[in-house]
């Protein structure tokens, strides 16, 4: 394992506090450059430092001594990942196969290089960047996954809507599907996100961009509901003790008033998929499929859909016309007398 290396946490604070990545993706983007500095490093037994391995093939360069090691290792590991080349960065891709990842995986790998080279040239770290000769790999395009209104129906009535916690997830799933909002904005939201007269909520998506998406009756219906409830419950005194103007408030809290995470959602939604008997597959980006396409399927234009689901591009909502379009096919071939 790699020690801390302050190279590596300042470009993930980077992207936290300057491009205002999720933690999670943050968090994500800080693994693979582990891993990565791992490789440099050869750390796996019996591996070659490869920077060692690229410069044994260059005759016309004679090898560069290695930097001296500090009594953490920072500055050898530095000035790998300073003096690393397209060679060196293809080995450690030819190095990923090994562990059979996904197409998928190994392209947000590259993205990460990308993005972390980018930010070593523009201070001035380095003075080439190995990654412009790096290909990206090609992606099968995988349709995104949506369910029927009535599989929709079924999850959201599993939530017990008497109890405080069980309302709470009634109010989160259906927001989920009621908004199309990500799992990671949907923990983010704090109470004054939350327009009752507007029956609008506030979110906060990628890059920190905001945009305001309507709710439907149901929606502010479970949510108002969750925190009548919520209110007199004894279990969360503490609440009751925050001012409720505290814009750090968060709406939908955990069983000890803090704030959900993204993986707490999901175990909540596993749980209520195995009581209706639901695909275990479906997770919370599901139902903000189901919502796009939904939307589509029912006439809605795709700027509007592009808009509500906090879209950089057009393109990336498109997606989703795809879907539509199989179901029209699908009802066409089962309904119209000439159609086979």
């Amino acid at each position: 394992m790699v020690a801390k290396n302050q190279t590596l946490e300042q470009f993930v604070n980077y992207l936290r506090y300057e491009r205002h990545f999720s933690p999670y993706t943050a968090r994500c983007y800080g693994a693979d450059l582990r891993q990565y500095a791992e490789f440099l490093n050869g750390d796996a037994p019996g591996q070659q430092p490869p920077i060692a391995l690229a410069q044994s093939h260059q005759e016309d360069t004679p090898a560069a001594p290695d930097a001296p090691e500090s009594g953490n290792g920072h500055t050898r590991l530095d000035a790998r990942l300073q003096s690393a080349d397209s060679m060196v960065v293809r080995g450690f891709l030819t190095h990923l196969d090994g562990f059979g990842y996904s197409p998928a995986t190994t392209a947000r790998k590259i993205a990460t290089l990308r993005s972390f080279y980018k930010w070593m040239l523009k201070r001035g770290t380095v003075h080439t960047n190995p990654m412009l000769l790096i290909r990206t790999p090609k992606q099968t395009k995988r349709l995104p996954k949506a369910i029927s209104v009535e599989e929709v129906e079924k999850l959201l009535s599993a939530p017990d809507n008497r109890d405080t916690l069980g309302s709470r997830d009634r109010a989160i799933l259906e927001t989920l599907y009621s908004t199309g909002v990500r799992v990671s904005e949907l923990v983010e939201l704090n109470r004054n996100d939350l327009d009752h007269v507007g029956q609008t909520l506030n979110i906060r998506g990628k890059g920190r961009k905001e945009r305001i998406v309507p709710l439907g009756s149901h929606a502010i219906a479970a949510i108002r509901h969750y925190l009548t409830l919520l209110e007199p419950d004894q279990r969360f005194t503490a609440l009751r003790e925050q001012s409720m103007s505290d814009p750090a408030l968060p709406l939908f809290v955990n069983k000890n008033g803090g704030r959900l995470s993204t993986r707490s959602v999901r175990r909540k939604l596993d749980k209520y998929l195995i009581t209706c008997g639901l695909d275990s597959t479906i997770s919370p980006h599901t139902l903000r499929h189901s919502f796009a396409t939904h939307l589509l399927d029912n006439g809605a234009d795709l700027r509007s859909v592009q808009e509500l689901l906090g879209h950089q591009s057009l393109s990336t909502t498109q997606i989703y016309t795809h879907l539509s379009s199989m179901r029209l096919r699908t009802a066409y071939d089962d309904a119209h007398p000439r159609a086979m």
